[in-house]
């Protein structure tokens, strides 16, 4: 089980729905996804938090709005770190994080296995 991350320039393209704009894949990350889905799986559930919506088995996405939110909740999420990989997969995380609530109109996409 991992997750993967996907930065989009606009709303990510689902097949079958009719768009005229299909959007760019800004930048990808493979790296990290089972310390990312690890990480993920130690945060509290039914919080007001944003990351613990995340689903490792299925696809989530966080518009520009919501990643900026869960940008606030990276310290929390580093203090649960347990290992390297997990400090790596959270720094990564607030990268792609940082850069979709900095863009207009993108979209962050976490692929779950």
């Amino acid at each position: 089980m991992g997750i993967d991350l996907q930065l989009h320039d606009g709303r990510p393209h689902w097949p079958g729905r009719r768009t005229k704009r299909k959007p760019t894949l800004i930048r990808q990350s493979f790296e990290h996804g089972e310390a990312l889905a690890e990480l993920i799986a130690k945060l509290p559930v039914n919080t007001s938090g944003r990351l613990w919506t995340v689903d490792p088995y299925n696809d989530t996405t966080f518009n520009e709005q919501v990643a900026e939110a869960a940008l606030r909740e990276i310290p929390d999420l580093l203090d649960l770190c347990t290992d390297d990989a997990q400090v790596e997969a959270g720094l990564e995380l607030a990268a792609y994080l940082k850069d979709c609530a900095t863009t207009p109109g993108s979209y962050l996409m976490f692929v779950g296995d």
